[in-house]
């Protein structure tokens, strides 16, 4: 064996050894399927032990990295995959269908999810610009990139991500060291291949930047009317280039966005709070019940109705 085949191998075992070692730890710390708080506020452990059905849900900027098992996610007509060797980045609020589709009782999926501030990120790249600079991160970038991205996790980040596991063990600690565990976290992602992709949304002369600053209108006042000329007057862009920019990141228009943020809301008041179809509706700003009916039917594949019917009559887990 020469020396490069023996470097590749204790890398390997290193990798296999670290995998294991945040498969242990997410394990002992859910019980049960669902997701699981922790004593870092930005920090949430998932458990699953089966394939799930398709689930739509609004995602804010998250990253996602799993441990075990698979899980996919699709947004309009793309399909992204993550599982131990990739990680996932929402780097703005997006309506999207998740599913996991890897999983058994004895090998559950398990997964953590850190929340993403875009402040946090702001103010590290501040420190973190000599280093971005000669990755050649430097400069503003002037085209918009989607705001949904899976990458190969590397040996750097996962070393980061059980420096923030481990501290879990010791509660007195987290005060003080789990930020600078997730300032490194977050270090990492932007220093990897696609880390410009995260920065360019907090870059104030950024196009990513006024698009989402535009998706955090729209997900705060997404029950009134929309006006294109206001919001791009907001944003201080031109109406043409808030439609192409706002579609390079969302994968859709800033009307189809806010009436995909409608959709959701009703069916989460329809699920969650037993809310009618009808009501649901107008609570959302449909007047037509009709029009509400067929819009949520082309979304989420089932009329509001059947939906709400099929999801009250399936078992309890």
């Amino acid at each position: 064996m020469n020396a490069n085949t023996s470097a590749e191998s204790i890398a390997q075992r290193g990798s296999c050894a670290a995998q294991a070692e945040l498969v242990d730890r997410i394990a002992r710390l859910t019980h049960g399927d669902g997701v699981h708080p922790t004593g870092v506020g930005a920090l949430h452990l998932i458990r699953m032990s089966g394939p799930t059905e398709c689930s739509p849900s609004v995602y804010e900027p998250r990253l996602c990295i799993v441990a075990q098992g698979r899980k996919v996610v699709t947004l309009s007509d793309r399909t992204y995959h993550y599982d131990p060797l990739n990680y996932l980045v929402v780097s703005v609020t997006l309506p999207m269908i998740g599913q996991v589709v890897e999983a058994t009782p004895d090998k559950p999926y398990l997964c953590l999810r850190i929340d993403i501030d875009p402040a946090d990120i702001a103010r590290l790249l501040v420190d973190a610009g000599q280093a971005l600079a000669e990755r050649g991160y430097g400069g503003s970038h002037h085209s918009a990139d989607l705001g949904l991205y899976a990458a190969r996790v590397n040996k750097t980040l996962m070393d980061a991500v059980l420096r923030l596991m481990r501290l879990l063990d010791t509660p007195q600690d987290l005060p003080v060291l789990a930020p600078l565990a997730l300032r490194e976290i977050f270090y990492r992602v932007l220093m990897g291949d696609l880390g410009h992709r995260l920065r360019a949304l907090t870059v104030s002369d950024s196009r990513s930047n006024r698009i989402a600053k535009a998706v955090a209108v729209l997900r705060q006042c997404y029950l009134q009317p929309l006006s294109i000329e206001a919001l791009a007057e907001q944003v201080h862009m031109s109406t043409s280039s808030l439609h192409h920019q706002f579609k390079a990141v969302t994968t859709m228009s800033p009307l189809q966005f806010q009436k995909q943020l409608r959709l959701h809301e009703a069916r989460r008041l329809m699920m969650v709070n037993g809310v009618e179809a009808v009501v649901a509706a107008h609570r959302v700003g449909y007047e037509s019940p009709s029009q509400f009916s067929r819009e949520y039917k082309r979304l989420f594949g089932a009329p509001p109705r059947a939906e709400v019917v099929q999801a009250r009559s399936a078992p309890q887990s």
